[in-house]
This record gives C-alpha cells, structure tokens and sequence, in this order.
C-alpha cells in the first residue's frame, strides 16, 4: 500500500500492451494506473526489507512443527492460554 506524504514526478515507458493491461487492471479496481506502478515498485523491491524477511522467515517455519494432540486447530486458543499461564 501507498502512505508516503510525497511524491516524485517521473515518466515511464510501456508497450501498448502494458498499457493496456494497466488500465483495465487500474479500471477493475478502481485505482489509478500511478497507484499500481507504486505498488509493484514497493512490492518488487521491498517497501520494507526488514518485513519481507521477517514474512519469509515466518513462511519457513510452516509445517516445521508437530504435536501429538490432534484438536490444535480447534482449541489452539486452550493450547495458547495453557502455555502462557503463570
């Protein structure tokens, strides 16, 4: 997502197609074709370095760990007050 308070004018060039697939894309989600350049740029190389790798270290870790209980995705909110009790 877009939050910086200023911006810098720039121009770019894209083939028709580009274009063309910008518009309808910008059209469909009722934004301007600026705002999903920015959000490419943000997302191709990184708004936040620090966030991606954190997402990807996160990803990572998915599947990493067992339990023997077989109810975790049902009462996961038990198992967490149970492991955060005092």
């Amino acid at each position: 997502m877009w939050y910086h308070l200023l911006v810098e004018r720039t121009q770019i060039s894209l083939s028709t197609e580009q274009a063309r697939r910008l518009r309808r894309t910008a059209r469909r989600r009722g934004t301007s074709m600026a705002a999903l350049i920015r959000d490419a740029v943000d997302r191709t190389y990184g708004a936040d370095d620090e966030m991606h790798a954190a997402w990807d270290r996160a990803l990572l870790s998915v599947g990493g760990f067992h339990s023997d209980a077989s109810d975790v995705s049902e009462n996961h909110d038990a198992y967490l007050a149970d492991a955060f009790a005092e």
